[in-house]
C-alpha cells in the first residue's frame, strides 16, 4: 500500500475514533439527564471540544447517536466491492463484518439501545438506518444477479438484516452472548434466491434436536443439492 494511502487510512482510523469518543459522552449525558435536557454544548465540552468542533463532525444531536453507522455502511459496501464469492454469501458475510464491528464497541451500542427506546425521535431515524442497509444489499444484488427475481432479492436483504438486528440487541440487552459464529448459523437458514423455483425439500429431525445443529445440516445438506 503507498505511503499515502497509508496516510489517509490512519486519519480515517482517527476521525472514527473521535467520532466514536464523542458518541459515548454524548450517550452517557443523554442516559444520565435525558435527551432533550442535554445540549450541544454539554456534549462538547464533556468530550473536551469546541461547539464548532462538534458541528464540523455531526449536524445535530440526533447525528451523533448514530455515529458509527456511516462508517459500518461504507465499510459494508467497500467489502462487498472486494467480494470474490457469490453476491449471496457476499451479503452474508457483509452482514457478519458489521455485527463483528458492533461487538467491538458494546458498550456504545447498548448505551444507545437505551437511549433510543425513549426518544420516539430517535426511533424513527434507526428505521432509517436501517432501511440504508437493507437498500444496500438490496441494490448490490441486483447489480450482481439481474436475472434473479427481485422480491427474492427484497426479502433476502430484510431477513438478513432482521436477523443481525435480533442477535445484535439480545446481545446488547445482556439476554445472549451472540457471537459471528451464531449469525453466520442463522444466516444459513435464510432462504436465498437462487434456489430453483417449486422446489421442496422435506427434512425430518429428532424433536430434541437443537435449533442450531437444524439449521446447520439444513444448510449442509441445500448447498449439496
Amino acid at each position: 500500500m503507498p505511503v499515502d494511502d497509508n496516510v489517509r487510512a490512519e486519519v480515517t482510523a482517527e476521525a472514527a475514533r473521535f467520532r466514536l469518543r464523542v458518541a459515548g459522552e454524548a450517550l452517557r449525558l443523554f442516559a444520565e439527564q435525558g435527551y432533550e435536557a442535554t445540549s450541544v454544548d454539554e456534549i462538547a465540552e464533556a468530550a473536551g471540544v469546541s461547539r464548532r468542533t462538534f458541528f464540523r463532525q455531526f449536524r445535530s444531536k440526533e447525528d451523533v447517536v448514530f455515529a458509527d453507522h456511516e462508517a459500518q455502511l461504507a465499510q459494508a459496501r467497500a467489502d462487498l466491492e472486494a467480494a470474490q464469492t457469490d453476491p449471496w454469501t457476499a451479503v452474508g458475510d457483509a452482514v457478519v463484518g458489521v455485527f463483528e464491528r458492533f461487538t467491538r464497541t458494546r458498550e456504545l451500542a447498548a448505551q444507545r439501545y437505551r437511549v433510543v427506546r425513549q426518544v420516539p425521535a430517535l426511533r424513527d431515524r434507526e428505521i432509517v438506518t436501517v432501511f440504508r442497509y437493507e437498500r444496500l444489499f438490496t441494490d448490490y444484488l441486483r447489480g450482481r444477479l439481474p436475472q434473479a427475481p427481485d422480491l427474492a432479492m427484497v426479502q433476502f436483504s430484510a431477513a438478513v438484516t432482521a436477523t443481525h438486528n435480533y442477535l445484535l440487541r439480545r446481545m446488547v440487552r445482556g439476554e445472549s452472548e451472540a457471537t459471528a459464529a451464531d449469525l453466520r448459523t442463522a444466516l444459513a437458514a435464510v432462504p436465498r434466491g437462487d434456489r430453483t423455483a417449486g422446489e421442496m425439500v422435506v427434512a425430518v429431525f429428532p424433536r430434541d434436536m437443537p435449533p442450531r445443529q437444524v439449521a446447520e445440516l439444513l444448510s449442509d445438506h441445500l448447498d449439496s443439492l
